[in-house]
């Protein structure tokens, strides 16, 4: 193919406005006009053509961003709760990331002689170039890592390699972090040596030792994870085959200080972060939606022109969350009216006008541009939620925090399998039904229905959903109560048919000591 993407690492997902300004001024010139807020907050391009991909990274790396460990066998980009909240315990954990970062990234002259400086590339010598984490194999697999912060799980922090979660001391700081791994959603359907997996809660460790902890975390998938096999070389299988208290006495053979047990966390439902807020420092952050992540003008709605049109004239710092909106930070309170004033002249609602279903659905990109897909899930999402929408509020459950996540193949880039409802493409235009997962992101669904036609998914849903109404208990999401009552007894219940080779309960379901709902 002559046509790349080009993604864009962005720790925590914050964006300067000149920085995102340069991102947008390379969608139009070299990629395809829209830019792709991704799960893992980063930025993706597409279109770009292999004679522009020097000129682009340039450009990207001139705004201080960079694409290096946008993919590869080693740390991805790094997520954290993009909410700019402006206290102690925030600005603590966003130093705590940069650390992680600065920890984490390989040190390698290659992508710049690559990329940037233009200079030698390849030798046909001996490389002088020492690694001291990664050596010279990196690691057997990607390695995703994200920081969750006390009581916000907005990052589905049990869905990576290895889960930090930030608490608090008793002064309004960070003290401490818990350690969680194992995490991953990828897995090849009707290979069930293949699994989507929670992270496990491995210790605790203080919050000026957690670089120290997660060098060792990935030091030991460095040196024991699967070489010989790529799709059982993920963190999640050497915890699955060797078992966490031997990974637990493995990483602190590599840390200095003693590890702590971590005590069971609590999570609330999930944050969105959508509309107005306080920041805490007489600022204010708005939440702006962006269906499925994809930023672009369309004859409905001029999202790309709205936002640079914002970002160009107030300067607001950018926020890209795992729900693949955006935020718009330290905007003045007097520049409250011109926000939205610039907003509506582009067609964009307002978060209070969206209906609950929309705000809570995700969908990878899919066909036509990841070569992995294997059915639609971003073009195919929009339709299937306003459909979804309407069946929601026939029933009476328009307030209801439902989550509704769709991927066009097993790998759950959209984290399929820890919604309410997850949609994942077996084929062109069939998809397998995953029901069950709990508000807080700690509990795997379950399979309910096979290669299902998308045209047939409402009609299939319809049934749960009026028992859901009818039968819940005060409080319960639709995940909690498909959960308690059980997939495969809805299965019976109404009627689904479901090949023996495709009953299989996920190896690691929970995460230890969380609560179910």
């Amino acid at each position: 193919t002559r046509q790349m993407m080009l993604r864009t690492r962005i720790p925590g997902g914050v964006v300067s406005a000149d920085g995102y300004l340069a991102h947008d001024e390379i969608a139009g010139r070299w990629a395809d006009g829209t830019l792709r807020v991704t799960t893992r907050q980063d930025l993706q391009l597409y279109g770009v053509l292999k004679g522009d991909l020097r000129a682009a990274i340039r450009a990207i790396n001139a705004t201080l961003l960079t694409t290096l460990g946008g993919c590869g066998d080693q740390e991805r980009n790094i997520m954290c709760c993009a909410a700019p909240v402006r206290d102690r315990f925030h600005g603590e954990v966003l130093a705590a990331v940069a650390a992680l970062v600065h920890g984490l990234t390989p040190s390698t002259r290659a992508y710049h002689e690559i990329w940037l400086d233009g200079e030698l590339a390849v030798s046909s010598g001996p490389g002088d170039e020492d690694e001291p984490l990664y050596g010279d194999r990196y690691l057997p697999r990607k390695f995703k890592t994200a920081v969750a912060l006390e009581g916000d799980n907005c990052v589905d922090v049990y869905a990576n390699d290895l889960g930090l979660v930030a608490l608090r001391d008793g002064g309004g700081g960070l003290g401490a972090f818990d350690i969680l791994v194992g995490g991953g959603m990828g897995r090849t359907r009707g290979k069930p040596e293949t699994f989507a997996a929670v992270a496990q809660p491995l210790a605790r460790v203080p919050a000026d030792r957690v670089v120290e902890a997660a060098r060792a975390v990935i030091s030991v998938q460095r040196d024991f994870g699967d070489r010989t096999d790529r799709r059982h070389a993920r963190l999640k299988y050497l915890i699955a085959d060797r078992g966490l208290a031997w990974f637990r006495e493995r990483v602190q053979e590599l840390v200095d200080v003693p590890l702590e047990d971590p005590s069971p966390l609590i999570w609330p439902p999930v944050d969105d972060h959508l509309g107005w807020h306080e920041q805490g420092d007489g600022l204010l952050y708005l939440g702006v939606h962006v269906e499925n992540g994809r930023i672009a003008d369309t004859a409905e709605m001029r999202l790309r022109s709205g936002l640079r049109a914002v970002v160009a004239e107030l300067r607001p710092q950018v926020r890209l969350t795992p729900q693949q909106n955006v935020i718009l930070a330290d905007v003045r309170p007097r520049d409250r009216d011109r926000v939205e004033e610039l907003l509506r002249a582009h067609g964009i609602p307002a978060a209070s006008d969206l209906p609950a279903t929309l705000r809570n659905a995700m969908a990878c990109p899919a066909l036509p541009t990841c070569g992995l897909a294997v059915a639609e899930a971003e073009r195919a999402m929009p339709a299937l939620v306003r459909d979804v929408a309407a069946v929601i509020d026939e029933l009476g459950l328009a307030d209801e925090r439902i989550s509704w996540r769709m991927t066009g193949c097993p790998n759950g880039c959209a984290r399929p399998y820890l919604g309410d409802v997850g949609f994942v493409g077996t084929t062109l235009g069939k998809y397998d039904v995953f029901l069950g997962g709990d508000a807080g992101g700690t509990r795997l669904n379950q399979l309910y229905a096979g290669n299902v036609p998308l045209g047939d998914l409402v009609a299939l849903l319809r049934g749960p959903l009026t028992a859901y109404r009818d039968e819940r208990r005060r409080g319960e999401s639709f995940g909690g109560w498909c959960h308690r009552r059980g997939v495969a007894t809805l299965r019976d219940r109404f009627g689904v048919q479901l090949p023996a080779s495709l009953v299989r309960l996920p190896m690691v379901a929970d995460a230890a000591g969380s609560p179910g709902r």
